[in-house]
C-alpha cells in the first residue's frame, strides 16, 4: 500500500484521489481552503442557491466512468443529470434570435436556416463535419492518453480547413476567427463560433483551428445540468472518495514537494509540518517555488503557459418573481463589437460591450418558492492585476453592464432585482489560489503546441500533476480525464498510454 498525498480538492484531483485508493492505495487530500470542489462552489442567499463555476456539464461519460470504476453505485444514482434543451438561445447584435436544439444535428441545421437564411445550416454543418474529423485524429492522444513524448506531433492543426482563395493564392484557415470570415461567411455564425472559444477563455483571433472541437463536442454529446446545481457533482466525487476511504485534511495549505533522493517524498505545509508520501498528486497550478529546483517540467516539455489567463466576472441575481414558463436555461447575449471584447479581454482591460451567458435553471432547488428566481450572468474578462476587480466602481460599473445586456434574455430585469452578489477573478484568486483568477482553458492541437497544458508525468519521480492546469487542461470533463491519467501513471507505470 503507498501513501500518496494529493494538493488540491479540485474535481480532477478528487477523479485521481478515488480511482488511486480503489487500487489499494492510502490517499490524504490536503486542501488549503475550508471545502471541496475547487472552482465548482456555490453561493447561497436566503433560499437562493447558485453556482459560481461551471454551470453545464459536456461529455458526461468522463463522470459515469469515474463513478463505474470507484464503486456501485452509477453517476444516475448519485446525481440526477438532465438534458438542457433547447442547448441554448443565442441573441446577436443584429437583432436575430436562434435557439438550438441540444445533440441534434439536424435540428441545429434546420433552426439556423430559419433564423439566419436558407445555406447557414450547411454551412455550420460543413464546418462541425470537418471538427469532427479534427476529433476523431486527436481525440485520443489530446484527452484519452498522457501528454506522448513526441508531443510536438500536437503542434500541427488537425482541422481540416477548406482551401480559399485570399490575395490571389490559396490559403487555409488557422486560428477560429479566420474559420468565422472565411468558412462560414456570415457575422452571426462567426460570432456563434467566437463565442464558443471565449466562453473557454480563448481569443478567437489567436485560437487555433481546432478549437472547432469545442462546439462540435457540445452539440455532438449534449449539455447537461445536475439538479440541485453543479455542486451536486462536486459533492458526489466528494462522498465517493469519502467512501473509499480517501482522508481530506482542509485548511491545509501545501508550501513545498519535499524531495528526497531525487524524488518527491511528501509535503510540506504552513507552518512546517511534514507529511510524508511515496508519491505526490498536484492537483493545482504549477510553480517553481512549490517544486524542488522547479523540475516540473523539462526542457524539452511543454511549459507552463506564460502570459495572462482569463477569468470570469459572475453577477448572481435574487429575483422577485417566477420564472417564465417559456424560459431558456442557457441564453448568450452576443457582444455587439466582438473586435473590442477580444481586444479588451487579452489585453488587460474592461471590456465595454461584452458577451454575456445567462443561465435561468428551471430548478426548485435554486430559489426559495415558486414566486422567485435565480438567475446568474457570467462574463469572460481579464484577470485580477491587469483589471483591478477589487476597485467597488469597476465592479459596480461592470455588473450594471451585464445586467443591462442581459435584459434583452430576461425582459425586466432589473426591476426584479431583490439582490446583487459579484464575484470576480479577486474572489477566485483568494478562493482557489489561482494566480489572477484564471480559469485554465481545454488543451488543443496546433498553433506550435503553444495551447497544451504540462503532462501529467513530472520530471521529479513520485510526483504527478492532475486538474485543469495540467493536461488535458481545463473544463469539467478534461479535468476529470486528467485524474484518470494520473491514476493509470501511478497504478501501471509510465508506460500507461490510457484505456482501450
Amino acid at each position: 500500500m503507498a501513501r500518496i498525498a494529493v494538493i488540491g480538492a479540485g474535481t480532477g484531483a478528487m477523479a485521481a484521489a478515488a480511482r488511486l485508493a480503489v487500487a489499494g492505495n492510502k490517499v490524504t487530500v490536503y486542501e488549503r481552503s475550508a471545502s471541496y470542489g475547487g472552482s465548482v462552489g456555490r453561493h447561497e442567499h436566503e433560499g437562493f442557491v447558485f453556482d459560481t463555476g461551471p454551470g453545464l456539464l459536456h461529455l458526461p461519460a468522463v463522470q459515469r466512468d469515474l463513478f463505474v470504476k470507484t464503486g456501485k453505485e452509477s453517476l444516475e444514482q448519485c446525481v440526477t443529470l438532465t438534458q438542457v434543451d433547447p442547448a441554448g438561445r443565442h441573441l446577436f447584435a443584429d437583432g436575430t434570435a436562434v435557439s438550438l436544439p441540444n445533440a441534434s444535428r439536424a435540428g441545429v441545421a434546420s433552426a439556423l436556416d430559419a433564423a439566419l437564411g436558407a445555406g447557414a445550416g450547411e454551412r455550420w454543418t460543413g464546418f462541425l463535419e470537418r471538427a469532427r474529423d479534427a476529433w476523431d485524429r486527436s481525440r485520443r492522444p489530446l484527452l484519452e492518453e498522457p501528454l506522448r513524448a513526441d508531443h510536438q506531433v500536437l503542434g500541427r492543426d488537425p482541422y481540416p480547413a477548406l482551401k480559399q482563395r485570399r490575395l490571389l493564392r490559396a490559403r487555409q484557415a488557422v486560428t477560429v476567427a479566420e474559420i468565422g470570415a472565411w468558412e462560414l461567411a456570415d457575422a452571426r455564425l462567426a460570432a456563434l463560433l467566437d463565442g464558443y472559444a471565449l466562453s473557454y477563455g480563448l481569443d478567437p483571433r489567436t485560437a487555433p483551428a481546432s478549437a472547432a472541437l469545442l462546439p462540435y463536442m457540445e452539440q455532438t454529446f449534449g449539455s447537461w445540468y445536475v439538479l440541485g446545481g453543479m455542486r451536486e457533482l462536486a459533492r458526489a466525487v466528494y462522498e465517493r472518495c469519502v467512501a473509499r476511504r480517501v482522508e481530506f485534511v482542509f485548511g491545509a495549505e501545501v508550501v513545498r514537494v519535499v524531495e528526497k533522493d531525487g524524488r518527491a517524498a511528501g509535503v510540506e505545509l504552513t507552518g512546517g509540518e511534514v507529511a510524508e508520501a511515496d508519491r505526490v498528486v498536484l492537483g493545482a497550478r504549477p510553480h517553481a517555488g512549490l517544486v524542488p529546483g522547479g523540475q516540473v517540467w523539462g526542457p524539452d516539455d511543454v511549459p507552463v503557459r506564460a502570459g495572462s489567463v482569463p477569468g470570469r466576472f459572475v453577477v448572481l441575481l435574487s429575483l422577485r418573481g417566477a420564472r417564465a414558463a417559456d424560459a431558456v436555461h442557457r441564453t448568450v447575449v452576443h457582444s455587439a463589437d466582438g473586435a473590442a471584447e477580444q481586444e479588451a479581454v487579452f489585453g488587460g482591460r474592461v471590456a465595454g460591450h461584452p458577451t454575456v451567458t445567462v443561465l435561468r435553471p428551471d430548478d426548485p432547488a435554486t430559489r426559495p418558492d415558486e414566486a422567485h428566481e435565480a438567475v446568474t450572468l457570467t462574463a469572460t474578462v481579464a484577470p485580477q492585476g491587469p483589471v483591478d476587480w477589487t476597485d467597488p466602481a469597476v465592479r459596480q460599473r461592470f455588473a450594471d453592464a451585464l445586467v443591462e445586456r442581459a435584459g434583452a434574455a430576461v425582459p425586466g430585469l432589473r426591476e426584479r432585482i431583490l439582490h446583487t452578489e459579484i464575484r470576480t477573478p479577486a474572489e477566485t484568486e483568494a478562493e482557489t489560489g489561482a494566480e489572477g483568477g484564471a480559469v485554465p482553458p481545454p488543451a488543443l492541437a496546433g498553433a506550435q503546441g503553444a495551447h497544451l497544458h504540462p503532462g501529467n508525468l513530472t520530471r521529479l519521480p513520485g510526483l504527478y500533476l492532475a486538474g485543469g492546469w495540467s493536461h488535458p487542461g481545463g473544463g469539467l470533463a478534461h479535468a476529470g480525464m486528467s485524474g484518470t491519467l494520473v491514476a493509470g501513471l501511478v497504478v501501471e507505470g509510465d508506460g500507461f498510454r490510457g484505456s482501450r
